[in-house]
């Protein structure tokens, strides 16, 4: 399976770190870093991902929209983690041999365009009081998800 992750403008360079690793975990062909989100030379993100920043291939893009294209042309489907009326429950789909998906901004989330440019939506479903989750741990739930039940 080949996984994608779009860091769609996320602050926390720890966050960033953490993904990092969750990718490496996961065996992430990429990770798309765009916007304000700190880069591996940032020394939190380096810190956090000890060492993953150096095991799992990265770009940086200054949009999230060109990093969506980027995947997009080599016909690969972009799905984003969102909570919207559209979204579907992650343990819902089948995913992809190949995906890229999209973990947005901590506070602000997923903006409507990209959620626009987006062939699916996916929501973890929140019991609680607080209606999202970190993004790193969000990135682990959905990213272990996607290798367990993909399509073989």
């Amino acid at each position: 399976m080949k996984i994608y992750v779009i860091i769609d403008y996320i602050r926390s360079a720890y966050n960033v770190g953490s993904v990092f690793r969750t990718a490496d975990g996961v065996g992430c062909c990429e990770i798309l870093i765009c916007g304000i989100s700190p880069k591996p030379d940032h020394i939190k993100v380096a810190k956090t991902a000890l060492g993953a920043t150096e095991t799992v291939p990265w770009q940086y893009f200054k949009t999230t929209s060109e990093a969506i294209d980027y995947v997009k042309a080599k016909g690969i489907p972009v799905w984003s983690v969102e909570l919207t009326p559209k979204a579907v429950n992650y343990t819902k789909v089948k995913y992809p041999n190949e995906v890229a998906i999209i973990f947005g901004h901590e506070t602000e989330g997923i903006n409507k365009y990209t959620l626009e440019k987006s062939d699916k939506i996916l929501s973890i479903p929140m019991r609680g009081a607080k209606n999202s989750l970190n993004v790193a741990t969000c990135a682990g739930i959905i990213l272990y998800e996607a290798i367990k039940n993909a399509k073989d």
